[in-house]
């Protein structure tokens, strides 16, 4: 589904990333790990077309991504809940519901929107609250039921547990899972990185802008250099 090559990324004068080779397939859940500033975030920003690629190349079924600005690229089928959650806090809950299928033009939005309602029933129940009266947890639930209104072929989750209580981040982590079994394929960044690598297929392990090691996610579980940099074992 997604194919990278060569790719190189910077801020200004400074490079994060330094010749990614990357593959994400149909119906996978791949997770990146890696310490803060390995260049996790800067990669999903690439593939959603929010950073610019300064080399390499990027093809998402068959299609050049490069080419593409970003709102091309949810067209594709690519949705992106970025690291921080960015919900619109003065329009309401279904309100940015809704702008997760801004280039939708089907007749079937209202019922994908109270199928985000069954998934997570707390905003069925503040559908009409301002997105800034919610809690953290509240608003990583809707920025993943906003990204997920576009009805993406790939998402891409960037910290999806950050700053949340630990019976939220597993709350969280298992809508991920269970995102798996509705055909969704995910890309996924998160802090926790055994959790993410329980639910993931496969991951990568990024460090200062490089892929350092790939596998199974089991694979990687079981490495020792992993488990003694990440995985506190």
């Amino acid at each position: 589904m997604l194919e990278i090559r060569g790719l190189k990324a910077a801020y200004g004068a400074i490079e994060a990333l330094h010749g990614i080779d990357l593959d994400v397939r149909e119906g996978e859940i791949v997770t990146l790990v890696g310490a803060n500033g390995a260049g996790k975030t800067s990669l999903l920003r690439c593939i959603s077309g929010i950073l610019p690629i300064g080399a390499g190349t990027m093809r998402f079924g068959g299609a050049d991504l490069a080419a593409k600005p970003d709102h091309a690229r949810a067209g594709l089928g690519i949705a992106h809940a970025p690291e921080g959650r960015h919900v619109f806090g003065d329009m309401n809950v279904a309100e940015n519901l809704a702008l997760g299928a801004y280039h939708r033009r089907d007749h079937e939005i209202e019922a994908d929107r109270e199928d985000i309602y069954m998934m997570f029933p707390i905003l069925g129940e503040k559908r009409h609250q301002h997105a800034a009266g919610l809690s953290g947890g509240q608003q990583q639930m809707l920025a993943i039921g906003r990204a997920l209104m576009g009805r993406p072929k790939l998402l891409l989750l960037d910290e999806p547990s950050m700053g949340l209580a630990p019976i939220l981040v597993d709350q969280i982590l298992q809508t991920v899972a269970s995102l798996k079994g509705r055909g969704v394929t995910i890309l996924l960044v998160e802090q926790n990185a055994y959790a993410a690598l329980s639910i993931a297929d496969r991951g990568y392990v990024l460090e200062t802008g490089a892929i350092a090691l790939s596998g199974s996610a089991a694979e990687l579980i079981a490495d020792p250099r992993i488990r003694e940099a990440y995985l506190g074992a």
